[in-house]
Formats: structure tokens, C-alpha cells, sequence
């Protein structure tokens, strides 16, 4: 833009001073490396994240699954919580280790988190890596398993006890209920 008064401008002796003293004031380092080349640069991480991921570029990848090759034999491993909204639950936590459950170190499986990484243990998302002998947790399972079709018994034994017409979908007064025990397929609506 012109500046219709003159009378503004810096004379051109002045503009000079002002940018010879700017230059002095300003020194350009000579020995400073250099950035490398945007595209190497990006080639070079490129290739760092191809090996870190490995195959897994796909965002539907299951980022909790562990490859049981990597689980030492006699040992189960399972993901447990760690924090709430960033909170611990320290009585959880004694509850955890009641029942035999100890952090998988950081040391074990390195791999399993960043490079940078400086905590002790394996977490992603407020969950924690843990492990305990493979046995026990085959106990804790069989004995879960026995409970739930001891319920499921009960039920059974309940529904049956009920005095007719208690559970009558129809006019008839012997209706009694009936338990079907056979799995099937369900169907899954497309969109």
C-alpha cells in the first residue's frame, strides 16, 4: 500500500541502519546440524512404525489380545483393571492378590509397550497385564463352572416346584413350564 505522506516513510539510510543492526544483533549458528530431509525423515519413522506394529495396521486389531506363544508354560495370563477415571482401587487390588494374581513385568515382554515407556509393568487403557500358575486358574474356572450349573439347577428345580397354572401362557391348568437346554444359532439382522 502507497502511504500518501512521504513525510512517514524511514529515509533508505535508516532502513539500512536498522537492518545492519538487526543482522549483528541476530548470529547464525554455523555448526548446527542440519534438519534432515521431510521425506527421509518420514520414510526413515515410516518404516520404525512397520516394524512396531508388525501386521497389525488395521484399527479393529483386538488391542488386549496377547499371543498365548508368549505365556510362560505353567502360567495364565489375563488383562485385570488397573484404574477408574485414572483412580486405583487399592482394595481391588488386594482382592487380585489374594487370589494369586501379580503384574506380568515390563522386562518380560518389552515389546508390549512404547519404546519410552518407563513404568514397571504392562497396562493399556487402565488395565493391567497379570499372570498366575496356570493351575490355579483352572481351578478358580471348574469351581466357577460348578456354581453356575448349581444355579442354574436350582432354577430348574424352582420352576418346576411352581403349582400349576403358575406359570399358564394358555387356558389349559396343567401348563408347566419347559426348560429347553439345546443351543442354536441366532440370526443377526443386516442393516
Amino acid at each position: 500500500m502507497n502511504n500518501p505522506n512521504p513525510q512517514n516513510r524511514p529515509s533508505p539510510g535508516v532502513a539500512s541502519a536498522v537492518s545492519q543492526t538487526l543482522a549483528a544483533a541476530t548470529p547464525i549458528p554455523t555448526d548446527a546440524p542440519r534438519e534432515e530431509d521431510p521425506r527421509t525423515r518420514a520414510a526413515r519413522r515410516a518404516q520404525e512404525l512397520r516394524e512396531h506394529m508388525g501386521g497389525s495396521m488395521d484399527d479393529g486389531t483386538d488391542k488386549y489380545y496377547i499371543d498365548p506363544a508368549i505365556i510362560p508354560d505353567g502360567w495364565s495370563y489375563e488383562w485385570k483393571t488397573f484404574t477408574v477415571l485414572g483412580k486405583e482401587n487399592p482394595s481391588y487390588q488386594v482382592s487380585l492378590a489374594h487370589r494369586g494374581w501379580e503384574a506380568v513385568p515390563r522386562t518380560r515382554h518389552p515389546e508390549l509397550m512404547p519404546d519410552n515407556y518407563r513404568g514397571e509393568t504392562i497396562e493399556r487403557d487402565g488395565m493391567i497385564l497379570m499372570e498366575r500358575p496356570k493351575e490355579i486358574t483352572d481351578e478358580v474356572k471348574s469351581l466357577e463352572l460348578r456354581k453356575a450349573r448349581t444355579q442354574v439347577r436350582d432354577k430348574e428345580v424352582q420352576l418346576g416346584a411352581a403349582p400349576p397354572g403358575q406359570f399358564e401362557r394358555g387356558t389349559h391348568p396343567n401348563t408347566q413350564p419347559k426348560i429347553n437346554k439345546t443351543f442354536e444359532q441366532m440370526q443377526i439382522p443386516e442393516k
